[in-house]
């Protein structure tokens, strides 16, 4: 009798669990509606092929951005649902044909609400189309042809511009080298303040590339500025010997050298110059190069080359967002050991625009929120904006940064150079410095 009160018992509580745990879903259960019912953000980026160390930057920044959103809370819709946040990475493999699948199948397949990220120009300009025939809306933080918001064979009206374009970079640079390093070097060689300046533009044969090219072209003849370009090289993506189009470069006696390139080209083409082809000029380099793995590859033949950056690695600027960017690289290397660049900040940024559009408009209905960014008005988040505000323009939908110029100095520490910032004079930290190695295109 003990036995079978014992047995009926353990029967009892037995039921009891079962019921239990048929009416409480498991974490995992929970986990699972929760991402069912998430708002899917799709990342576009590079994790193979010769832009596979930017591109994998981007997606990792956009994690470190959906993780923040979701520890918040998520998103809370206008029929006042909250959300979380789950990212659908698709890499372009660095190839327009690349990029055409991971867009259709980010789209198609997944059902993503949003889209985010872009690098190569050339590459996401390719699926553009799939982008405008499914009517996605699209934030691209990378790719910086104007094309990509000024094309008219397509409907680009569910496209978002969050980075300068080259046009912009392009005009910032040049006008930098006539106001600093032209008067730098006109004083190094005692010359008369009328000497032209000799410039010689090494950029990569994409519409990324051409961009800055032809931006820098248009600037010297609407400016009217004291700059004669005297060698245009280019060279293919993912090229890696440049000793070529440097030796032609070095035989047109320029007095500085301008590279539209990617990380991990710009880092060889300076190295090759410098150690191969006796080139000893000042290089300056696209935002893009902002970048932990592009001063490891430099190392000492980096010391007093140039970005034009929105931010880096290693330093920010004085002001609002400078506790904001700390925030950032310290999540980041906490969770990927190593540091974001520039193109990872502008994605984590895209992130946040996505859901901020997408909470403005109360819904992940595409249309509402192409119209919700259209008029988005947010404060900035990493990166000084103008007007400390993201915003997008009416007529081209892009955003507009503060930009500033910084110099590469030896670290010891580091064993690899730091920048510090050299323009504008209200965010400067040091002087523009011409090195002592330094030899001018020529004395005239």
């Amino acid at each position: 009798m003990k036995y079978s009160v014992l047995i009926i018992a353990a029967l009892l509580i037995a039921a009891a669990c079962i019921a239990g745990c048929a009416q409480q879903p498991s974490s995992t259960q929970e986990s699972s509606a929760a991402l069912q019912d998430a708002i899917k953000i799709g990342v576009i980026a590079s994790l193979t092929g010769p832009a596979s160390n930017v591109g994998t930057n981007m997606w990792q920044s956009a994690q470190i951005a959906a993780d923040k959103i979701n520890a918040a809370g998520g998103v809370t819709l206008k029929d006042g649902t909250t959300r979380q946040v789950r990212l659908i990475v698709g890499d372009d493999e660095s190839t327009q044909a690349g990029g055409q699948k991971a867009a259709t199948k980010l789209i198609t397949d997944d059902k993503v609400d949003i889209l985010v990220g872009g690098y190569s120009s050339a590459v996401t300009s390719a699926y553009q189309q799939i982008i405008a025939e499914y009517k996605v809306p699209y934030i691209v933080t990378g790719a910086s042809s104007p094309i990509i918001t000024h094309r008219t064979d397509i409907d680009t009206s569910y496209v978002f511009h969050h980075c300068p374009t080259t046009d912009t970079y392009g005009e910032y640079t040049t006008t930098f080298i006539d106001e600093v390093v032209r008067a730098a070097v006109n004083k190094k060689l005692g010359a008369a303040s009328d000497r032209p300046f000799r410039l010689a533009v090494l950029y990569q044969d994409t519409a990324f590339g051409k961009g800055v090219q032809t931006a820098v072209g248009n600037t010297i003849t609407k400016k009217n500025l004291n700059i004669e370009l005297v060698s245009l090289q280019s060279f293919k993506m993912g090229e890696s010997d440049f000793r070529t189009q440097l030796t032609a470069i070095k035989a047109a006696k320029p007095d500085a050298v301008y590279i539209a390139a990617f990380p991990n080209e710009g880092a060889p083409a300076i190295v090759q110059a410098r150690r191969d082809i006796g080139l000893n000029t000042i290089f300056l380099n696209v935002e893009n190069n902002d970048n932990s793995q592009f001063y490891k590859d430099l190392g000492q033949y980096g010391e007093y080359a140039i970005i034009e950056s929105r931010f880096s690695p290693y330093i920010a600027p004085a002001g609002a967002v400078a506790a904001a960017q700390d925030d950032f690289k310290q999540a980041y290397y906490k969770k990927f050991g190593t540091y974001p660049d520039m193109m990872g900040a502008s994605t984590y940024e895209g992130v946040f625009i996505a859901t901020e559009g997408i909470k403005s408009a109360g819904t992940t209905d595409k249309t509402a929120v192409r119209e919700a960014l259209t008029t988005l008005k947010m404060p900035q988040v990493i990166e000084a904006m103008k007007d400390s505000t993201i915003s997008f323009s009416s007529d081209f939908r892009e955003s507009s940064f503060d930009l500033w110029m910084e110099q590469l100095h030896m670290d010891a520490a580091a064993g690899e150079t730091r920048p510090k910032i050299i323009w504008p004079d209200n965010l400067k930290t040091t002087e523009f410095v011409l090195p002592s190695w330094y030899e001018a295109g020529s004395s005239a």
